[in-house]
């Protein structure tokens, strides 16, 4: 093996160097343009299982309980099925093009460069907000337990603490990551068996009756509130299933990327069924769906775990909790600096963005970030009633739509795909182009309903205004690079600025952004 790792290259628009010469990613290390390949192939594993689980589910999900009953299992199960198109029509277009830009950059060759422009830089701006919410979150249970610092101190530390990983290397993101994620999953695993044994009666002490499956009927039946309360439950989950999509993120800075992104697209139907399906159903069948506690400050777990008699569950339950947020503030970093240098790569983001730090990051991505997340943070502590509360709102639907961009992308991909090379379909879409249909139409339901809500419909209409800005903006941008005679050139849906790659890098599906040894 070589002392210096070897550069793969795949002609792609992501992985392309802009005109001027010299790779925009490179570094300090002088020999490496692109990413490093640090992430292994169990911390993916664990992204992969712990992506779907963030603390919406463990905090939030009493008011979806309390809104649709029962039923809600079928709004989660509704979701959950969307979320596994989704997922299986990502995964089709990660397996066969392998990029740390994923959506946004097939958005880009399949869809025109304003998609790819669009789409990744309203992903990017939904996760620098997500890091305001879940650094606040975070801080208000830390300050609970130690009061003599300040929430905003809290805030300050986990966000800096975070950055610091994120900026030490890829590893250090996947290791953290690996752990926040196992905790979770160890979490969960043993809700769902000690909630069983208590719902039947065979956990020893236990303070609850075991009533088995009753209480799934005996409040009124299984649609208590009505048919209709399974879409509005479909409202109130459907936004904690975002994040799926990031190991297809992630997967562009690991060994083998085909067999990660497979391995997480064939996994995500029993991830969704256990974590979501199973502890939800646990905790439905331990208490009454109209249980007052289960809408109490603590949340559903921890009223599920109190009827068991458990000591402490709310302790318990807020080191869950904070788990949950520091590593959905972790992933958000990560996340949103990767989409930000993709973005670089493509000439739609500034150069900067494309810097390399010798341990294979890219620092200028992650502080920009940083320091737009905290400007958010900033907003949620001097006007979280106004400022923050629009930046809430204008990213509210940015999920369901790269969801959305997702699904159109893919019906145009699976023909340049096929046309480039068959044998890179080793994932495919179901049914296709039908099932892929039938989501588009799924996922645009769901928007349309919002707007029968009132919060949902500050949401739509807010991140509408916003997407038709970004995309005006992007239409304009490229007119006028169109007239000037800078607009990159582009083949086969690809903008290129450097000469075609040799067929051998060619034909290794790989990410040229991405230094592999």
């Amino acid at each position: 093996m070589s002392a210096h790792p070897t550069q793969l290259v795949k002609p792609d628009p992501e992985r392309d160097t802009p005109s001027g010469g010299g790779s925009e990613g490179s570094g300090g290390n002088g020999d490496s343009g692109g990413l490093q390949a640090g992430l292994k192939n169990r911390h993916l594993s664990m992204i992969a299982i712990g992506g779907v689980i963030g603390a919406g589910l463990f905090v939030g999900s009493g008011a979806g309980i309390a809104a649709a009953g029962p039923a809600i299992l079928l709004s989660y199960a509704l979701v959950g099925v969307m979320v596994v198109f989704v997922m299986r029509m990502l995964g089709e277009m990660a397996a066969a093009r392998p990029s740390s830009g994923s959506f946004s950059a097939y958005a880009d060759q399949a869809l025109g460069r304003w998609a790819g422009f669009s789409i990744g830089w309203l992903y990017w701006f939904f996760w620098v907000v997500v890091l305001a919410v879940e650094a606040t979150a975070g801080a208000k249970i830390l300050e609970s337990w130690i009061p003599a610092v300040p929430q905003w101190g809290w805030a300050l530390i986990v966000m800096l603490v975070l950055t610091a990983t994120n900026l030490a290397s890829v590893s250090s993101y996947g290791e953290f990551e690996f752990w926040f994620a196992g905790i979770k999953v160890v979490a969960i695993g043993a809700f769902i068996v000690i909630g069983l044994l208590a719902v039947f009666g065979l956990l020893p002490g236990s303070d609850n009756p075991g009533a088995g499956f009753a209480h799934l009927t005996d409040a009124g039946g299984f649609f208590p509130q009505g048919y209709g309360a399974i879409l509005t439950g479909v409202l109130m989950v459907v936004f904690s299933f975002m994040g799926s999509e990031i190991v297809t993120l992630a997967a562009g800075e690991s060994q083998d990327p085909q067999r990660a992104v497979t391995k997480a697209t064939n996994s995500v139907i029993w991830r969704i069924g256990i974590f979501y399906l199973g502890s939800i159903l646990v905790v439905l069948t331990l208490l009454p769906w109209n249980d007052k506690s289960l809408v109490a400050e603590g949340g559903s777990y921890v009223a599920a775990l109190n009827s068991i008699g458990i000591p402490h569950a709310g302790q318990i339950m807020n080191v869950i909790v904070l788990t949950a947020v520091l590593s959905c503030l972790n992933s958000g970093l990560y996340t949103a600096s990767r989409m930000a240098f993709s973005l670089g790569r493509r000439g739609d983001a500034p150069r900067s963005f494309t810097r390399v730090s010798k341990s294979g990051v890219p620092q200028v991505a992650i502080l920009s970030s940083v320091v737009f997340g905290f400007l958010a943070v900033f907003f949620n502590y001097m006007w979280p009633d106004t400022v923050f509360q629009f930046l809430l709102n204008a990213s509210g639907a940015v999920a369901l739509f790269v969801w959305l961009v997702i699904c159109f992308t893919q019906l145009r991909m699976r023909g340049m795909i096929l046309r480039e090379d068959p044998s890179k379909l080793v994932v495919r879409m179901w049914l296709f182009p039908y099932l892929t249909w039938a989501t588009i139409a799924m996922i645009s339901f769901v928007l349309v309903y919002m707007l029968t809500d009132d919060t949902g419909r500050t949401q739509v209409l807010l991140s509408l205004m916003v997407a038709a800005l970004v995309v005006g903006f992007s239409l304009v941008r490229e007119a006028v690079q169109k007239r000037n005679g800078t607009l990159p050139a582009r083949v086969a849906g690809a903008r290129v600025r450097t000469p075609a790659p040799s067929a051998g890098s060619a034909r290794s599906g790989r990410d040229d952004s991405v230094t592999r040894p």
